[in-house]
Order: structure tokens, then sequence, then C-alpha cells
């Protein structure tokens, strides 16, 4: 159902709109007017309205089989991102350590119990998943979002984890609580998360976290390689030291970004 706001301020429409966009989810590219009143529970003349002006801003097309959306909603993450300064901070950096592991990099932030990449420099390889900027995937089963539960409270990871995965995708580890408690205790003491085909087949890669000028963990960097190309011993004894540089990099540069005025960093940029 729609969200409803129990402030004077709340704007209804507005709300609509965005469940509109988030009807769309993994498996379902493309629905009919009918998929798109019952995913949110509005009214089929709501829903169409909603539909068609989404459609006239560019973010929903029409297609065979109902409505899709279009490339233009990433300019939503997107602007997310920059409004951070997250991405022009981490972009050199991860373009050097692309460089040095030829391997794909990538961060992402904690959205419930997911993962959603925010920034991404890739390399030309065939893996098992394809990602972009937006991908979701459950966190508990990646490097990213091992480190990013394990800078939470330990009472915060259970209500974090409790929320349903947006994914889509089924991971190959479910651990029991212990073996999930342990897994995180130790990120936290090492300060890195390994993960080796937990999510899928395929997938193996080491991250890190960033911080920002409090210490406080934003988000995390990883480095992703193909298991059959890559072993574990190469990727810690290679590529985690190249991660950690990296992350300490982009940390100590992101801390140095918030202490310049606004309108300074305004006017630089």
């Amino acid at each position: 159902m729609p969200r409803e706001g129990t402030g004077p301020d709340f704007i209804e429409a507005l709300a609509r709109g965005l469940e509109v966009i988030t009807a769309f989810r993994p498996g379902r590219p493309v629905m009919s007017l009918t998929d798109v009143a019952t995913a949110t529970g509005l009214a089929r003349p709501t829903a169409r309205r909603i539909l068609l002006t989404l459609g006239e801003l560019g973010y929903v097309r029409s297609c065979e089989g109902g409505f899709a959306l279009t490339p233009r909603v990433l300019d939503l993450g997107v602007a997310y991102v920059r409004s951070m300064g997250l991405w022009d901070v981490a972009r050199p950096h991860m373009d050097r350590l692309v460089a040095r592991t030829n391997e794909s990099c990538s961060i992402a932030q904690l959205d419930g119990s997911d993962i959603v990449y925010v920034a991404r420099v890739s390399v030309p390889k065939i893996v098992a998943l394809a990602v972009q900027i937006g991908t979701r995937f459950p966190a508990l089963q990646t490097s990213l979002g091992k480190v990013c539960l394990a800078a939470l409270p330990p009472e915060e990871v259970d209500r974090v984890l409790a929320e349903p995965s947006r994914s889509g995708l089924e991971p190959r580890w479910r651990p029991t609580r212990e073996d999930r408690d342990a897994e995180l205790r130790e990120v936290r003491a090492r300060g890195w998360a390994l993960t080796d085909e937990q999510l899928t087949l395929g997938i193996r890669s080491v991250a890190a976290p960033l911080r920002d000028g409090s210490g406080q963990v934003i988000a995390a960097i990883n480095v992703n390689t193909h298991a059959a190309e890559t072993p574990v011993e190469k990727l810690l004894h290679e590529h985690l030291p190249l991660l950690l540089q990296a992350a300490g990099d982009i940390s100590a540069d992101f801390a140095r970004l918030e202490q310049v005025p606004h309108a300074s960093r305004t006017a630089a940029s």
C-alpha cells in the first residue's frame, strides 16, 4: 500500500509516484497497468495518471506488455552520490586500484538488509552477476555488506536483517545467527571482509570500510574477482593490501572534503 504521512507537509502524490517507481523490481522489468496498481495498492486510474506523468518526465516508457523504467531513473541515485561528494573523491583512487589489480572495484552502502551499489569502475570480464549503479544484493552474503553490517551495533544488525531483501536473489550462504555473529565479529576485529562464493557461484571478493572525518563507516569498497581465475590466497595477499590503501586514501580525502566550507566546495566545482 502507498505510504501515508502523518504531518501536514506530507505530499501524497509524490509518495505515490515513488511507490510506482519502486514497484519495478528484479524479475519484473515490464509491468502492466494492473500489475502496477496491484503492487502499489493504487486505483487503476491513479496508477495510470502517475505512469503517464513519469513517462512525460522520462522516467518510464510504454512498451509491449505495459511499462518499463528508463535509464533516467539512475539519475536519482547518482544525484545522491554526487551530493555526498563521495564519487568525486573516490574515482581517482578506484581507477588506480583497478589498474593495479585488473579487477573491478565497487562502492556500496547499506539499505535495509541489502547493499546498493553507488559507484563502480569495472573491467571487461565475464562474471556470474551483472552489477551497475543501483544494483542490490543481500548484504550478509557480500563482502561490502559484511563491512557495513559489522559497523552497526548488534541490536541494529538484528533489526536491519529482519527487513526482507528487495534484491530478488536467493543467496547460497544462509548462516545461523551464531555463525552470522561470529562472522561479523571477525570482520570488526580485522577491519575487512571476505566473501567466497557465498552470494552465488563464481563470485569472490574482499571489502574494506570507507569512513568520514569522525571515523563513522559511510560505505564499503571492494575488489571483485572470478573464483575460477583468482584464488583466495592471491585475493588476500596481493589485492587486499592495495584495497586497504585505497580505502584509507579515500577516507582521508573525504574527511578533508568535509572540512571545506560548502560555499568553497561549490565554487571549486
